[in-house]
């Protein structure tokens, strides 16, 4: 419940059985007073136990399954000059796979996302074109 005044707002929270009356003012908090609170109404102490509904029993987890392995693409035709990740490095969002030259300038190939290199599918000196398979991703 709150109270407005002139002054700031008037909040009452109630936590562990009792009842803190605060100022909040300009994002600074006061304590006003402190009381204990009554109980509310229809807890579940106050329902009789035949009136409870039954516990269920814990859902049980499958097993993680792994992630389907992500392709990544080469985004322009070139060559390759560099696997900086080898096949079961863990890699960030961002991270350089590889490198790809083309035009004279060297392209790096970033994770699109975190995971595991799979598959590098183009090796080091292999010509690829633009949508051609570079590694894997899981």
């Amino acid at each position: 419940m709150t109270k407005g005044d002139i002054f700031g707002m008037k909040y009452d929270v109630t936590l562990k059985g009792k009842t803190f009356e605060v100022l909040v003012e300009r994002g600074e908090a006061q304590l006003i007073s402190v009381s204990d609170a009554a109980a509310p109404l229809n807890t579940l102490a106050e329902v009789p136990a035949a009136a409870a509904p039954p516990l269920a029993a814990a859902p049980v987890l499958a097993p993680a399954i792994p992630a389907a392995a992500e392709t990544v693409t080469s985004p322009l035709p070139g060559v390759v000059v560099k696997v900086v990740a080898a096949p079961g490095t863990a890699v960030g969002s961002g991270q350089i796979v590889l490198v790809i030259e083309a035009m004279k300038m060297e392209n790096e190939i970033a994770a699109p996302h975190s995971g595991t290199v799979g598959e590098i599918l183009a090796d080091k000196g292999a010509r690829v074109d633009t949508g051609s398979p570079l590694f894997t991703l899981t």
